[in-house]
């Protein structure tokens, strides 16, 4: 605990920096005599080479030196507080550059003449104050890694709470892993591009692959079908959006929230002809607007059971054909914009096996 903190003067070394000999030795048998280590520095470039050589946790230093002052050295040890603490010696003409070597982060200083006591509970003080703030850096340090360490802890348990939902509809859907793993790495990639902060970007990471959750209460002799649907059998699959949102509502999960959302509106489109609800432009959400184009870019891309993947440029074709029809403009430009992003990701996670069914 931070009341606890002793200073202990043998395991504290001191660099004591002056130009006149007899100030270093009166103050090297001052706090010699109490236990401390030190050594000796007649300039600043002498004590940064000292300091170079063998680290110190106390500088004493002197205001007034020829060439460079205890200013100077000050500000050059800046960047090393509070692992080096710094305390002026200064005369009373000294007591204005004194202040301002406070502010540049020095932690205290002597005014000239100064008697044994004085240099001591400076010293003693710094020491602690420097004690202090370590302790308090550390804490901070440990604090932020175990946040982190919390964050990623978090994130992993919703992406596995995401992909235990999901198993259920892959298995009768025979969607592929890496298929829902890919719509959420697109997802979250179209959500950085569009300046999300980095939550909102885990959260639909997380949301997307949620899609087409609803397909678990499709019959297995419509999901299934090898053939055409007929009209009775499309009303029944389409409900699949519905049935989604109703799987997932009602939760106070930001993630799960957003997959209600992006299940139902999915299959709207932009010029308001998708289902279930004719939504058109902004009246869809964004993340399920974004969800849409990658469903597709990804589903296109690769191998089904039906049909062989489609070369990139017939994909692109098929996209900017169904921009301002099916596709929101503005995301199409983005998407088109960083292409090489996204084919990085469908390069990066290729399906493991070619027996499965995209679905519908």
């Amino acid at each position: 605990m931070p009341d606890r903190i002793q200073v202990v003067p043998d395991q504290a070394s001191i660099l004591i920096v002056d130009d006149l000999p007899i100030v270093r030795f009166s103050l090297q048998r001052i706090l010699g005599k109490a236990g401390y280590r030190c050594r000796e520095a007649e300039d600043v470039p002498q004590a940064m080479a000292a300091l170079e050589e063998e680290p110190a946790d106390l500088v004493l230093s002197d205001i007034q030196m020829p060439g460079a002052s205890g200013l100077d050295l000050v500000k050059a040890l800046k960047p090393r507080i509070p692992d080096i603490s710094v305390v002026m010696v200064s005369s009373m003409e000294d007591a204005e550059t004194a202040i301002e070597c406070l502010q540049e982060g020095a932690f205290g200083y002597v005014l000239k003449p100064f008697q044994p006591r004085e240099i001591l509970v400076q010293v003693n003080g710094a020491l602690r104050r420097r004690m202090l703030e370590i302790a308090f850096r550390d804490r901070e340090a440990l604090l932020a890694r175990k946040v982190r360490e919390q964050t990623l802890e978090i994130r992993e348990s919703r992406e596995e709470i995401a992909f235990r939902l999901i198993a259920a509809s892959e298995h009768r859907d025979n969607e592929t892993g890496m298929h829902v793993r890919r719509i959420g790495l697109f997802a979250a990639e179209m959500a950085r591009l569009l300046g999300w902060d980095e939550d909102s970007v885990e959260t639909i990471q997380a949301a997307a692959p949620m899609h087409d959750i609803g397909k678990i209460g499709v019959p297995d002799a419509i999901l299934q079908k090898p053939g055409a649907l007929t009209e009775e059998e499309w009303v029944v699959m389409k409900r699949h959006t519905t049935m989604g949102a109703t799987i997932l509502k009602g939760s106070t999960v930001p993630f799960i929230q957003m997959g209600a959302r992006i299940s139902i509106g999915h299959h709207e489109k932009w010029d308001g002809t998708g289902y279930p609800k004719g939504l058109q432009g902004g009246q869809i959400p964004l993340e399920a607007r974004i969800t849409t184009l990658v469903d597709v870019y990804d589903a296109l891309s690769n191998r089904r059971y039906y049909k062989e993947p489609w070369p990139e440029d017939q994909v692109i074709g098929l996209i900017r054909k169904n921009t301002g029809f099916h596709f929101d403009p503005a995301l199409v430009s983005l998407f088109l914009t960083h292409l090489d992003r996204f084919r990085a990701i469908l390069q990066a996670h290729p399906d493991e096996s070619h027996d499965e069914d995209p679905g519908i």
